[in-house]
């Protein structure tokens, strides 16, 4: 029974990995589409574009930036048959990332940049004890 559920479990994961990579591409394939449309749409100012058009874009771009991350994670996932906190950590960072920057800063009450500002030190801390204990772990062996 456990042999059937781990083969169960591999084309599930599988069929994750294809389906992130369709999405990943798919997107990439958009990102490209929407800045050729909103560089060639201003004819005036050809290959010009404005702050929010600019900060679409970096959001987009973050976004298919995380769903390489998460294909990484699966990836691994099927190697090593764990979850590597450091790359689910280095996802949530970008998430954050991509999600300060797509943000109207000043439509935020102050409590919620406070907010957002404390889950962003609390990953990165995270991220640099994870690694500083892997570090001290790989010099024990």
């Amino acid at each position: 029974m456990e042999k059937l559920l781990k083969k169960f479990e591999y084309y599930i994961v599988i069929g994750l990995l294809a389906m992130m990579a369709l999405v990943v591409f798919l997107s990439t394939v958009e990102l490209a589409v929407i800045i050729v449309q909103r560089m060639l749409s201003e004819l005036p100012h050809l290959f010009l574009l404005n702050i929010s058009e600019m900060l679409e874009i970096f959001g987009f771009f973050m976004m298919v930036l995380i769903g390489l991350e998460l294909i990484e994670t699966i990836k691994v996932y099927l190697v090593d048959e764990s979850i590597h906190i450091e790359i689910i950590c280095l996802v949530a960072i970008v998430a954050i990332t991509r999600k300060v920057i797509i943000l109207d800063l000043y439509k935020l009450p102050p409590v919620t940049l406070l907010g957002i500002a404390a889950i962003i030190l609390a990953l990165c801390l995270g991220y640099f004890f994870l690694k500083k204990a892997m570090n001290e772990k790989s010099r024990m062996i």
